[in-house]
């Protein structure tokens, strides 16, 4: 690994082996989602407990003070919404003199393996890859199911895993599922969880960060379940702690309403 990978990698893995990556990058093919109609407002009093943020090109352009940003991933595929017929239908959708342009740490797009543009979206990461390779960024896949949530078991999961890896991606995103250990100790590079839909309780957030954790994954990329709660300082912090602190989810909860109560 040259200096320059090296030294992006480090901006987005903290010392510890570590991190807290928040994605608002919904929009693409969500649109205005919930809470996340102004994205700037959205993260300002919840961005320093982030260790990165994972968003499109115009939100950051638009929204992102580029004096006071945590460093950046850069959402690079899409070319489909929710209302369209397929999810899976993605492509590249920016450019190298972008991502270079716009000064990034990584970058990351959505791999749709199983579905019908499975071929398409596998060798758009693999096209992604050597160009990035080429100026020292890191590739981040993103294990996409589109609406299917179904297929999110470690059989499933550990074989997009591992053929993100194969093809080259220095992290891969990826949900969190029963025996995650199978998943993480099939690929041989970086696992971050996603957060998926918006869970019941914080508990249950803690619970299955702290379980993906343990179980080797090496951080977060979670959104809904913080920017969409009533309480979203409260949850950095808790998450935080269980990242970087070891905190235990009955740790993590008691932080949680501690800091709840003192905002209320």
């Amino acid at each position: 690994m040259d200096w320059g990978m090296k030294n992006r990698m480090a901006q987005i893995i903290k010392p510890d082996g570590k991190c807290f990556f928040l994605p608002i990058d919904h929009g693409y093919f969500l649109g205005p989602t919930s809470r996340l109609e102004r994205p700037g407002e959205t993260i300002k009093p919840i961005l320093s407990y982030a260790d990165a943020l994972f968003v499109t090109r115009g939100v950051l352009r638009n929204a992102i003070d580029p004096v006071k940003s945590k460093p950046v991933i850069l959402r690079v595929s899409g070319g489909s919404s929710v209302i369209g017929e397929d999810l899976a239908n993605e492509e590249l959708t920016t450019s190298m003199e972008e991502i270079i342009r716009l000064n990034v740490s990584a970058v990351g797009m959505s791999i749709f393996v199983g579905s019908k543009y499975e071929k398409q979206t596998l060798t758009n990461l693999a096209a992604l890859v050597d160009e990035c390779e080429n100026y020292g960024i890191p590739v981040m896949a993103v294990t996409a199911v589109g609406k299917e949530l179904a297929k999110r078991d470690a059989r499933y999961l550990s074989l997009c895993c591992r053929v993100a890896a194969e093809l080259g991606a220095r992290v891969v995103k990826t949900y969190w599922c029963e025996d995650f250990d199978k998943v993480t100790n099939g690929c041989p590079v970086p696992i971050v969880i996603a957060g998926g839909p918006k869970c019941k309780t914080e508990l249950q957030v803690f619970e299955f960060v702290y379980d993906g954790i343990q179980k080797g994954a090496i951080g977060v990329n979670l959104g809904r379940n913080v920017w969409q709660h009533k309480y979203p300082v409260a949850m950095m912090r808790a998450l935080h702690a269980v990242i970087h602190k070891k905190a235990t989810p009955k740790e993590a909860d008691e932080i949680f309403k501690e800091i709840k109560n003192k905002t209320k």
